[in-house]
């Protein structure tokens, strides 16, 4: 089979007669002369690297787990055609891991005077701020004997929000939540402090529902109807500090906490009620106050994208202190933090008074699911021993969140999976007992 274009060249020159003596500099461009020729033509018509022109556009946001693709824009101002290999480089942690080659790198072909575009797909695999580094560009000739390279500086950042799984959960939530409010046809009202309407009273109602002045004006007697309070302050404190960085499962106790605090988020805004953050370790970390029910959310996933767990220990004493100061008046303070024993008894315990005597306190910790599966473990020696550590942690655990309640702290203690709508039952049943 005939040989043509550049595997016919190379062939040719590969064939070239050597000569026997040791050459120099001097010799080898002599014998390879043809080579050399060739390759100086390639090269000079390469089109030059650091005159192109390159921007960015496309998404600025992500939500873990999502995909995100940003398109760069390549302008040739070069009189020669542009024949090259890019690659668009990010952080490690912006693709599945073993997939940067094929997302990272393309092939490139601009006309002179002319633009194309090429797109680079994100998956990022952590939450947080991904910046985009250096683009490099190699430029070949027409025989791609020898190529230009250059790097260029294209700035770019695609904040990675968090996931926010559980709002799945959502829907059925809202769904109790209507039966509070009474907007549903159920047989017994929601309770709560604030009058909602008259209605006729009918088999099962609370007979200290009636309204015996409303009963006298008619033929049938009447009841009163109640619905949850609007317009409660609610105060989201994630605890940001070491504690929190412990892995449970593939994820930081951190990132369950936060999905959890989402949720209820979602949920006490879609009721009426004002929702804060606060995170915090040694020092706020994050702080989100006074945003309407439509912007909380977003405001919310904004703050929690870049919060990272701190190895330090919680101050809670700070904790509390500025808690108290983000929430002046009465409020309910969902503290999302460990059951551990030494940091709630050494940390929280002794500065508790100073939150209940003002506030309603719900205290939320995320349980090692890997725990209660070593505490069902059998069979041999090592697993008896697992299991023992695993019911002594528990117990540890179940006396601390004792002493909470003890101090009229209400506690959610639930698996990464769990603690979404577990948190969210209990505000709602603070909300149908009145206690907000």
């Amino acid at each position: 089979m005939a040989l043509t274009g550049r595997a016919a060249l190379l062939a040719a020159l590969g064939s070239l007669p050597v000569g026997i003596w040791d050459p120099g500099w001097a010799g080898i461009l002599a014998v390879n002369a043809p080579l050399a020729a060739a390759c100086a033509c390639d090269y000079a018509l390469a089109a030059p690297v650091r005159r192109l022109l390159l921007t960015r556009s496309g998404d600025t946001s992500v939500r873990l787990g999502d995909t995100a693709d940003v398109t760069l824009t390549v302008t040739n101002p070069s009189r020669r055609l542009l024949r090259a290999r890019l690659r668009d480089a990010w952080p490690p942690s912006s693709w599945l891991p073993g997939t940067e080659t094929d997302a990272s790198r393309h092939h490139l072909t601009v006309p002179a005077g002319e633009r194309r575009r090429v797109t680079t797909r994100l998956r990022p695999t952590r939450r947080g701020d991904r910046q985009a580094d250096r683009v490099t560009i190699r430029s070949y000739g027409p025989l791609g004997l020898l190529s230009r390279q250059g790097a260029h500086r294209v700035p770019w950042t695609v904040r990675v929000l968090p996931p926010f799984t559980s709002r799945k959960h959502l829907p059925s939530k809202l769904a109790r939540l209507r039966e509070l409010d009474g907007r549903t046809s159920v047989l017994t009202r929601g309770e709560g402090t604030e009058f909602d309407s008259l209605r006729e009273y009918v088999p099962g109602d609370d007979t200290r529902s009636i309204d015996w002045r409303a009963t006298a004006r008619h033929a049938t007697v009447a009841v009163r109807t109640w619905r949850p309070e609007r317009d409660r302050h609610i105060l989201l404190v994630l605890d940001t500090g070491r504690t929190s960085a412990g892995r449970v499962g593939d994820a930081p106790r951190l990132d369950a906490s936060m999905d959890a605090a989402l949720l209820l988020a979602a949920l006490a805004s879609r009721a009426g009620d004002r929702v804060d953050l606060l995170a915090y370790d040694r020092r706020p970390r994050a702080l989100v106050q006074g945003r309407t029910a439509r912007d909380v959310l977003p405001s919310l996933v904004n703050a929690m994208a870049a919060l990272e767990p701190e190895l330090v220990e919680t101050d809670a004493r700070g904790l509390t202190a500025t808690a108290l100061r983000t929430a002046p008046r009465r409020s309910l303070i969902v503290l999302l933090t460990t059951l551990d024993a030494a940091p709630v008894e050494e940390g929280l315990l002794p500065v508790l008074p100073q939150l209940t005597q003002r506030h309603t306190i719900l205290v939320a910790s995320v349980a090692d699911p890997h725990i209660a599966r070593m505490a069902g473990s059998r069979g041999n020696i090592d697993a008896v021993y697992a299991a023992a550590a695993a019911a002594q942690a528990q117990t540890e655990r179940h006396r601390t969140a004792e002493q909470l309640r003890r101090h009229g702290v209400t506690v959610v203690d639930a698996t990464p999976d769990e603690l979404a709508p577990a948190l969210a039952d209990s505000y709602l049943a603070l909300k149908a007992a009145g206690r907000l």
